[in-house]
């Protein structure tokens, strides 16, 4: 697996609101909410997965606060996906496993809420359909089947569960592994 990292250290040296920076594989970014960081981070790394030729590839992410408005606390991961296949195994897995995943729309309408005319993308579509925005963004980074779950209503959990006491959940794990064993 790949696991893209980095240390968010603010500084005269932080990019702002209006930048454009360029992703490791030639596109230019607008950045517009400098809050949505970790996009840009995964969306590199999702870049970098294509020197492997993959299958397919599923990434986890606490990237944002709609998918908890959208799905609640503790529900369900948000599911963005570009092949039915992958989609419907994801589903299966987070029945089986408990670590439920519901589909969302990436509808190609979306892409006009990230364009831009001083880039390629910017990095943010706005309140409104943040979450697909937000993986229609990711979604720009692939050339593969790819899926995005956005768990950032999953990571944590305020009180115990029978598979999982309260705090960390570790999210993911059962659910990919789940998944990986029907392959």
């Amino acid at each position: 697996g790949i696991t893209p990292s980095t240390e968010n250290m603010p500084d005269a040296n932080a990019y702002r609101p209006a930048d454009v920076i360029t992703a490791s594989n030639g596109k230019t970014i607008e950045i517009i909410s400098t809050d949505a960081e970790g996009r840009l981070v995964l969306a590199d790394a999702l870049v970098y997965a294509d020197r492997y030729q993959p299958k397919a590839v599923v990434d986890l992410a606490t990237l944002t606060g709609a998918c908890v408005v959208a799905l609640g606390q503790g529900m369900a991961a948000g599911l963005f996906c570009n092949d039915d296949a992958l989609r419907d195994r994801l589903v299966t897995a987070g029945t089986a496993t408990q670590e439920r995943v519901w589909p969302m729309p990436i509808w190609d309408d979306y892409k006009e809420a990230i364009k831009t005319p001083v880039a390629d993308i910017k990095n943010s579509g706005g309140r409104t359909g943040g979450v697909s925005t937000s993986a229609m963004f990711l979604k720009e980074f692939t050339s593969y089947n790819w899926a995005h779950l956005d768990i950032a209503g999953m990571a944590l959990s305020s009180a115990d569960k029978w598979y999982v006491p309260a705090g960390g959940t570790g999210y993911g794990v059962r659910l990919l592994v789940e998944m990986l064993r029907h392959w």
